[in-house]
């Protein structure tokens, strides 16, 4: 029986070897895709998943005790992740920003064509 060190002190043979984590991955292309929907509002959904995925990979990758690997992953995820979010933020802050200024310049207007009472009544 043939023993290897690993970080984590001697290694069984039969041990699995050290793999990447599958919710390292599964975040970092959640947050990737966050970034780039993130324009059009729809990155709020994959930002938001790929940030508890990050949460529960960095929770999987300290009980591995070493087996799972992906840790140093996992700020730059965050980091895209709040990108995205901020992105989508500023994105619903302009468009309200927009609408406002649009109703502020249409205050004191009809809100209806000139000639619709008189469609209605016949006139």
């Amino acid at each position: 029986m043939i023993e290897t060190e690993s970080a984590g002190g001697v290694r069984h043979p039969d041990d699995p070897d050290p793999v990447e984590s599958t919710k390292v991955v599964a975040a970092f292309t959640l947050a990737v895709l966050a970034v780039v929907f993130a324009p059009f509002v729809g990155g709020v959904i994959p930002a938001a998943l790929a940030l508890l995925l990050a949460r529960q990979a960095e929770d999987d990758i300290r009980a591995s005790e070493g087996f799972l690997l992906g840790a140093g992953r996992l700020r730059p995820i965050r980091r895209l992740a709040w990108i995205a979010l901020g992105i989508a933020a500023a994105v619903v802050i302009a468009l309200l920003l927009v609408w406002a200024v649009n109703a502020a310049r249409s205050v004191g207007e009809p809100s209806y064509v000139g000639d619709v009472a008189e469609g209605l009544l016949g006139t």
